[in-house]
């Protein structure tokens, strides 16, 4: 059962860091505004068990292994803004990206125009 001991250290961190403070910051209040930053947040893990083949009369495996992994994403995506004249969220846009596809759109376009 040390394959089920392991997911459940897993589940466990899993559960310690999902929480609200994971997604949404400390809100900052300044100049009659509170600004409090957003993340997106992903998890993602997996494992798996193997064994080989056993020996004649024997029950025990000749060769077994075991594994595991997992992570964690955190992207800030914005900030939520109130203020006394309303409640807005304003995203945070990635220039690299912007440049990234702008660059492959005019590439795309130059190789179409050749043609």
């Amino acid at each position: 059962m040390e394959l089920q001991k392991y997911f459940e250290a897993i589940q466990q961190n899993l559960a310690s860091s999902a929480h609200v403070k994971t997604v949404f910051g400390d809100p900052v209040s300044a100049e009659g505004k509170t600004v409090i930053p957003v993340a997106r947040v992903r998890y993602g893990f997996g494992g798996g068990m193997g064994s080989g083949p056993t020996r004649r009369g024997d029950d025990q495996p000749l060769g077994q292994g075991g594994g595991g992994g997992g992570g964690m994403d955190v992207k800030p995506i914005g900030v939520v803004e109130v203020s006394a004249g309303g409640t807005r969220f304003i995203p945070i846009h990635s220039r690299t990206r912007i440049a990234a596809v702008a660059l492959m759109g005019f590439s795309i376009g130059w190789l179409l125009h050749r043609r």
